[in-house]
């Protein structure tokens, strides 16, 4: 399958942050700007985020759209209403087809993994989805390189659909990706779709050293501010100006900056982006007009350094729910 370089996700924004109408608007300018692939999850504002979007993409041609969401976290208070088990991943498929007004799912994702769960059984009633014809592909997202080898590895044996993807943190300043889960990624043919290539909004620069969040950012919001909080600290953000200074110097946007970036990794098939008014997702696509010369590269990493994440004991991202 595939996915346009720059998705749309709706985590936060859709049915929570933005009014439906600013929403809409929203989808509409990122199918105008060439934007195909839709990302959301059954848990994103209690379902209200898959509904929105459901409404949002009415009437857009069905083949010409890849829409993706997510199953694991509660969308309940009963103990089934949760993880990977075949009861939930059946139950919550059904319930996203009818948020999300489709017949069909084009990528179904795990939204973490489920140590409750035998990976066995995760995996066979994915592929059941696939083989009803309501899921067209399976992916996970924060899954450790040992745990997608072990689902690459059982699907082989079991004769079962493999994943095709995996949905990371990955950023200039999350790099947790790239010692471990980019190298069984790339062995086994899995591309990346990376979640949060701008950190929250950080890599914009408009989160200033010492001073208080600007009124209408995602920090702003009770909800945003509880997963951007890590990110908003000195030490990030001081080495944070020093980027959008060379990145101003070179001629572009810090954001496009960014995201060039992430694209520039092989193994990363699509980067996510939110928004909050359509002018932010046409200054995203400009990304794909970015050239990143080595140079450019190494200025850009060099102002990060220090504010740069890069473990290889670090498997998944901190809390949340990208």
């Amino acid at each position: 399958m595939v996915v346009s370089a720059i998705s749309y996700g709706n985590w936060i924004t859709h049915g929570g942050q933005v009014e439906e109408d600013a929403a809409v608007a929203c989808v509409r300018a990122a199918l105008d700007a060439g934007i195909t692939t839709f990302d959301t999850a059954d848990v994103y504002a209690g379902g209200a985020a898959e509904e929105v979007l459901g409404r949002a993409l009415t009437g857009v041609r069905r083949d010409s759209i890849e829409i993706f969401t997510k199953v694991f976290w509660p969308t309940g208070p009963n103990p089934n209403n949760r993880g990977l088990s075949r009861k939930h991943i059946l139950e919550s498929c059904d319930r996203s087809l009818r948020h999300l007004k489709t017949d069909h799912l084009d990528l179904l994702q795990a939204h973490r993994y489920d140590v409750d769960t035998p990976l066995e059984e995760t995996l066979r009633a994915f592929d059941d989805l696939v083989r009803m014809g309501k899921v067209h592909y399976i992916g996970v997202s924060e899954w450790s390189a040992a745990q997608i080898a072990d689902a690459v590895r059982i699907a082989a044996d079991m004769g079962l659909d493999r994943i095709v993807s995996n949905q990371p943190q990955y950023s200039l300043l999350w790099r947790v990706i790239e010692p471990k889960v980019v190298p069984e990624c790339e062995k086994d043919g899995i591309g990346q779709i990376v979640w949060s290539p701008l950190a929250q909004g950080i890599l914009t620069g408009k989160y200033l050293p010492g001073a208080p969040v600007p009124e209408g950012s995602r920090a702003a919001s009770d909800q945003g501010a509880m997963f951007i909080r890590r990110f908003l600290r000195d030490e990030v953000l001081e080495p944070v100006q020093k980027y959008v200074a060379v990145c101003q110097e070179a001629g572009y946007t810090p954001a496009a900056v960014a995201l060039a970036w992430v694209l520039r990794n092989q193994n990363v098939s699509s980067a996510i982006v939110g928004a909050t008014r359509p002018e932010q997702v046409v200054e995203n696509v400009t990304a794909l007009d970015v050239e990143l010369s080595d140079d450019l590269v190494a200025a850009i990493e060099a102002a990060l350094a220090s504010a740069m994440v890069n473990d290889p004991d670090l498997t998944v991202s901190p809390p949340g729910r990208g």
